[in-house]
C-alpha cells in the first residue's frame, strides 16, 4: 500500500480567539487531486498555511512525504509546489528571469524555463518583464514558477480565481498532467464546477470543520436524485415531465415519454456539488 503524500490528523488552528480550523483529518495519496471546497473564509487557504509550515497547528499532526510540517525539513520543503492567489512575481524580471532566480533558490542550475513557459503557454513571451503580463498571464507563470523542483507534493490554493476561460482551462490541464506524473495535489477552490471537473475526491469544508470527503460521484449518487427529465414539444408548448426511477411503474412512464411525437431532450438528473454543499452545510459556496 503506498503511503499518503498529505497526512492530517485531527488539526486546530486559531486566529486569536476565532477558530478557522476545527480538529480536521484527511489523507491525499500521491497521484490524487483532492479537491478542498468551501466558500471564502472556510479554513481552506488556513490549513494550506499549515501544510506548507506558515502556521503551526494548535493541536494536532500533519506530515507532508512523511515529514512532520513543524520541522522545517528542507528536504522536504525542496519537493513541494505551493501556488497562492497572492502574485510575488518580480515585475522587473521577465518570465524566464522569474523562473531562472526561483529555481536557483532550490540550487537548480539547469531549468528547461523554455519547456515549463511553454506548458502554460507563454514561451512567445518569456522575455517580456512581467510587469506588462495580464492577471491570466501572471497565474500561469505562477504554475510555472511552481513547477521549476518537479515536486511532489502541490499546494494550489484557489489557482484559477477570476481567470479568462482559457488562462482557466490551461492550468486545469496542467493540474491534470502533474497529478498523471504522480504529485499529489490539494486544491482549494470555491468552484463547484472546477472541483468536479479536476478532484478525484472533494473535501466539504465550512467553518473551519470538514462535513464530508468522498468522490464526486459517490457524493452525487449518495444525495442525488434518480430520475429522468423529458422535455415535449406540443405544438407551441414545451412541457417538461420528471419520471422517478425509484417508482414501479418508472420503465412504463419512462417508454411512453419518450415515445412522445414531441420529444426535444432526455437527460438524467443528479445533485450537483454546490447544491450537495448546501444540503450539509446550509451555506453557499460563494458566501
Amino acid at each position: 500500500m503506498t503511503a499518503a503524500a498529505i497526512e492530517v490528523e485531527d488539526v486546530s488552528f486559531s486566529y486569536g480567539e476565532v477558530e478557522a480550523v476545527k480538529g480536521i483529518s484527511f489523507d491525499v495519496a500521491p497521484g490524487e487531486i483532492l479537491g478542498f471546497l468551501g466558500p471564502n473564509g472556510a479554513g481552506k487557504s488556513t490549513t494550506i498555511k499549515i501544510l506548507t509550515g506558515q502556521l503551526p497547528p494548535k493541536s494536532g499532526r500533519a506530515r507532508v512525504l512523511g515529514t512532520d510540517v513543524t520541522t522545517d525539513d528542507p528536504v522536504m520543503q525542496a519537493q513541494i509546489g505551493v501556488c497562492f492567489e497572492e502574485k510575488n512575481l518580480y515585475e522587473s524580471m521577465s518570465g524566464r528571469e522569474n523562473l531562472r532566480f526561483f529555481a536557483s533558490l532550490f540550487g537548480i542550475r539547469d531549468v528547461d524555463t523554455e519547456v515549463l513557459l511553454r506548458r502554460v503557454g507563454l514561451a512567445d513571451r518569456a522575455g517580456d518583464r512581467v510587469a506588462k503580463y495580464s492577471k491570466g498571464m501572471r497565474q500561469r507563470l505562477m504554475m510555472a514558477r511552481t513547477l521549476v523542483n518537479t515536486p511532489k507534493v502541490l499546494f494550489l490554493d484557489e489557482p484559477t480565481d477570476g481567470l479568462d476561460p482559457v488562462s482557466s482551462q490551461a492550468i486545469r490541464a496542467l493540474i491534470n498532467q502533474e497529478a498523471e506524473r504522480g504529485a499529489a495535489v490539494l486544491l482549494t477552490t470555491h468552484d463547484m464546477h472546477e472541483a468536479d471537473e479536476l478532484s478525484d475526491r472533494v473535501a466539504f469544508i465550512n467553518d473551519g470543520r470538514l462535513h464530508a470527503i468522498d468522490t464526486p460521484e459517490n457524493l452525487k449518487l449518495e444525495h442525488g436524485k434518480r430520475s429522468v427529465k423529458v422535455r415535449i414539444r406540443d405544438g407551441e408548448r414545451v412541457t417538461e415531465q420528471t419520471v422517478s426511477l425509484e417508482d414501479a411503474a418508472a420503465g412504463e412512464e419512462l417508454k411512453a415519454a419518450v415515445s412522445a411525437a414531441g420529444l426535444m431532450t432526455i437527460h438524467t438528473e443528479e445533485a450537483t456539488l454546490e447544491s450537495i454543499f448546501i444540503e450539509m452545510t446550509g451555506r453557499g459556496l460563494e458566501g
